[in-house]
This record gives C-alpha cells, structure tokens and sequence, in this order.
C-alpha cells in the first residue's frame, strides 16, 4: 500500500498513527508529496491532489482521513479503534468528529494567515478561532483518556498537538485539564512520538 502524506498535516497524521498502532506500517510505503504543486503521483489518485490518500491492497485510491482510517482499522490487527456498531461507535465518531472539526477550522485559520495582509478577511479569521474554540471546548467536555486509545482519542490528540504546533499564539491548554491530560500521556506513545511534525 501507498500512503500520500504531508508530514506537518494532521489528517496524514492520524493515519500514520492508526497504521503504526495496528500493525501495519511495515506494510505501506509512506510517500511525502506537494498537493500545492500538483504532484503528479497524487493527482492521479485524488482528482482534488489532498493528502492524505492511501492506494489501498486491491490498488484502489482511498481519501479522507477517516475513511482511511476505518480501513487501516479493518485489516489491521489488534483492539478495534472504531467500534463495529452500536452507541459506542456513535460516542467515539462523535468525538473523532469534534477533533476533525477543531482541525479543519484551524487549517482555514492558517491558509488565510498565509495570504498577503490586504487580502485577509478580520470576520472570517474570528469566526473560524470561535469555531475552533467550541470544539476544542467540546472535547474537554466529553473527557477523552489516553488509556482508552480509539479513533475519537488518537483524533484528539492529534488535533491539539497540532493547534500548538501550527497556531503556537493560540492558548489551548487554558480551562482544558482534560486535554493537557491527554496530549502528555499520548505523545508519549511509540505512534504519535514517530509522527510528530517538525
């Protein structure tokens, strides 16, 4: 398997996570592309050139992280991540949920702070950090453990190790002892320490 990555982005993260944690790193090629280039390689797997994309074992082009992920859950070995079914899957969506929305508002924060200054909307740049602020509010709320590792976990992880890295001015850790909790315990892990961006 091919697995197209960025290594600063969170979405490639939690797969490369998910990958490692279930045993399958040894068996995908993690290939580092420019999608703001067009890599060809990527473009001829994702018609909109967004990483991460996996080339999965029947050669067929899986995109989204959390696609990807419930794949790499699927044929890995180990616990389950995503619980097959019931009100367990629903908690643990809903935290992966809350943590990819947190992500994808901070991902529009920083392609907007990367355009020149007279072109930067003050109105949209508010509205995503208040965006990005309830959902990192919500997943204080819902208490995630790093001991209790599942998709909706390893995604909060992910996301506020990210928002620190990416927005190091935005204060995260303030009001949240719950995910100060996690992100020290779960950085801790052999997966995440493996991926961090830098």
């Amino acid at each position: 398997m091919k697995l197209y990555i960025t290594t600063p982005s969170p979405f490639a993260r939690k797969c490369r996570i998910v990958a490692r944690e279930k045993g399958l790193a040894d068996r995908i090629e993690e290939i580092v592309v420019d999608p703001y280039a067009n890599a060809p390689e990527l473009l001829a797997s994702n018609p909109i050139v967004q990483v991460p994309t996996l080339i999965a074992e029947d050669g067929l082009p899986l995109s989204d992280s959390p696609v990807i992920c419930e794949y790499l859950d699927a044929i890995g070995s180990g616990p389950r991540l995503l619980p097959a079914e019931g009100p367990e899957r629903l908690r643990v969506r809903r935290l992966e949920t809350h943590a990819d929305a947190a992500l994808e508002m901070g991902v529009k924060l920083v392609l907007e702070l990367r355009r020149p200054e007279s072109e930067r909307s003050p109105s949209w740049i508010a509205r995503w950090t208040e965006n990005m602020t309830r959902a990192l509010d919500a997943l204080e709320a819902a208490r995630p453990d790093a001991a209790r590792l599942d998709m909706g976990v390893i995604t909060a992880g992910v996301a506020v190790a990210w928002i620190g890295f990416r927005h190091p001015g935005f204060d995260w850790r303030s009001g949240r002892p719950h995910l100060v909790a996690l992100h020290e315990a779960i950085e801790a892990r052999p997966s995440f320490a493996d991926t961090r961006p830098g």
